[in-house]
């Protein structure tokens, strides 16, 4: 090999390095990214690691989050997996949790949960309001009395207290918020992109993963 081509070469490879860098994750910080709960908080997810997702629909940033998120849990490994908590810091967000577990009830949730978000925020609906929202419900498709069973029921009502108490134990003050793992908290109010993220969540589940002895899920 000539001189000149080698040269080429060479600064061939260097730019190939120098892209790789810039397009590696920087690593994750704690303090800064993230933080590590003093306590963990159940997980039940089983086998898989869970990032829970603490949210309210009528959250306008987690209605920001919501097509980024969705898109980026149909990415995850067998291994993993998003678990949506609706949160109740205070009673107003009582109906949006209430209406969660409905849906999750009626197997109409994967169908309808980003239509909720449109609703609230897009359409301008108030689904808090029983009479618009057993109006949204039959325009749905849904039976209206099943809904409004589930809706109303003492097992909606004890999911959402047990979500309530998982929140508090993790330290949740706002939403969105994402525990990894039951281990580890974050959020874009920390990370302050979506981008970075979703690349700190990357490298909480290859941590909660070599905690768990590195094992996937089949």
């Amino acid at each position: 090999m000539n001189r000149t081509v080698l040269h080429r070469t060479l600064a061939l490879l260097a730019g190939l390095f120098m892209l790789t860098g810039a397009l590696a994750a920087e690593p994750i910080e704690e303090g800064t990214d993230y933080k590590r709960l003093a306590k963990p908080v159940p997980v039940e997810t089983g086998k898989q690691i869970e990032v829970a997702e603490f949210f309210w629909y009528r959250c306008p940033h987690c209605n920001q989050l919501e097509p980024g998120l969705s898109a980026w849990a149909k990415k995850l490994p067998p291994d993993v997996k998003l678990r949506p908590v609706p949160t109740v810091l205070n009673q107003n967000w009582l109906p949006a949790a209430k209406l969660y577990y409905a849906l999750a009830d009626l197997g109409a949730l994967n169908r309808l949960h980003g239509k909720v978000f449109e609703a609230y925020h897009n359409e301008g609906l108030d689904l808090d309001d029983e009479d618009q929202l057993m109006a949204w419900v039959k325009k749905q498709g849904l039976d209206e009395a099943r809904f409004k069973a589930a809706y109303r029921s003492f097992s909606t009502r004890t999911r959402v207290m047990k979500g309530d108490r998982t929140a508090r134990a993790a330290g949740i003050t706002g939403v969105p918020a994402l525990v990894v793992d039951g281990k580890y908290l974050t959020s874009i109010s920390m990370t302050y992109t979506e981008e970075r993220l979703f690349e700190v969540l990357d490298q909480l589940i290859q941590r909660a993963r070599k905690e768990r002895g590195g094992k996937t899920a089949k």
